[in-house]
């Protein structure tokens, strides 16, 4: 499901819109300043080129104080707008029942258009060998023992 689901959203305008998202952080890249916004805006094209079978996950700095002050400028300029762009769609999608899931997906970008400093989508299928892995299951066993 995560294939077809994926074919579908690229046809019906997910890769003019992951386009659009790749130009814009290109252009960003070409001002110094603009470089760390650029690299944000071009993760956000690439995650929106593939959205089915993937979840946001925090990385361990995401909180720090840079990437707090990023996050604000972000959401002061672009964050907001790029938000709003797919709550709108994850609306409209969401009037028919065959536009649901990707209403959902829409649903799952905002965060990360929010506050994309220091989040990431990620496949849902990690390696037992993958370093997030054993990171998530070692957080799980400290929490239970808390």
């Amino acid at each position: 499901m995560t294939l077809v689901g994926n074919i579908i959203w690229l046809v019906c305008g997910g890769f003019f819109s992951a386009l659009g998202y790749i130009l814009g952080g290109i252009a960003l890249c070409l001002t110094v300043i603009g470089i760390p916004f650029g690299y944000q805006q071009i993760k956000i094209g690439i995650a929106t080129l593939a959205p089915f079978g993937c979840e946001l996950v925090e990385n361990k700095d995401a909180n720090s104080p840079l990437w707090l002050v990023l996050n604000v400028i972000w959401l002061l300029t672009f964050g907001w707008v790029i938000a709003l762009h797919h709550l709108l769609w994850a609306v409209l999608l969401a009037l028919t029942v065959v536009g649901l899931p990707f209403a959902l997906q829409h649903l799952k970008l905002i965060p990360l258009a929010l506050l994309p400093f220091g989040r990431d989508l990620v496949r849902n299928a990690w390696q037992p060998g993958d370093e997030r892995y054993y990171a998530s299951n070692l957080n799980q066993q400290a929490a239970a023992r808390r």
